[in-house]
């Protein structure tokens, strides 16, 4: 078993405290999910330093049981929206309530999703539900959905700091992604989130989030 550390923990005053939680808060209230991504290029650097932000999250018996993806390949990328756009043309026709319909219209979504071709990368993040071990024995995993939801919420996190544009897209279901990535049966897809630049001239619907009094209880 590997010794302890010893950390650097830092501890900062009051005001530093305020000052970047304000800070923080400015710059996280104005990320925006967008729909229509340019095909300019990104720094492919910049986004695995986020991927490896996000693989710092912390995770039920530190056992990290995530994958994350990374797609360029412009094939790829076809078949995924070609499947994708199949489960889609039957959500929006035959799987989803008309009170989820409705809710959708102010997005102005349908079943076509051209974004997962023009956005430079998508990024995939499987779970993994167990580990093999060398012997072919699965190792259990704990807490598998927490851990991966919040490496997810890192990762969006550091894409929008490093002044990156994010969807997070579900597309249910997802096998077809185990499928067409070739992922080994301990994995199942999680999150489809393509990365890049808005469109020119591309517009967001205007939202208003919930305030502090709205989703915050205090005892």
């Amino acid at each position: 078993m590997e010794s302890d550390i010893k950390y650097n923990w830092v501890k900062l005053n009051e005001k530093q405290h305020i000052e970047r939680s304000q800070n923080l808060f400015q710059e996280m209230n104005k990320r925006r999910s967008i729909r229509a991504f340019s095909e300019d290029s990104i720094p492919k650097e910049a986004i695995l330093n986020a991927i490896k932000t996000a693989s710092s999250a912390p995770s039920g018996a530190h056992k990290q049981p995530w994958t994350f993806c990374l797609v360029s390949d412009k094939d790829i990328k076809r078949k995924i929206r070609i499947a994708a756009e199949e489960e889609e043309k039957l959500n929006y026709s035959e799987r989803m309530s008309d009170t989820w319909l409705e809710d959708l219209k102010k997005f102005g979504t349908n079943w076509e999703k051209p974004f997962l071709e023009k956005a430079p990368y998508l990024i995939i993040i499987f779970k993994k539900v167990y580990d093999e071990e060398v012997e072919g024995k699965k190792q259990t995993n704990y807490y598998v959905n927490e851990s991966v939801g919040l490496a997810a919420g890192f990762l969006l996190m550091a894409l929008h700091q490093i002044g990156l544009y994010t969807l997070t897209h579900t597309p249910s279901p997802m096998k077809f992604l185990t499928q067409i990535l070739e992922r080994p049966p301990n994995e199942r897809p999680f999150l489809l989130i393509p990365v890049g630049y808005p469109e020119k001239n591309h517009t967001v619907p205007n939202l208003k989030r919930k305030e502090l009094n709205e989703v915050l209880m205090e005892y």
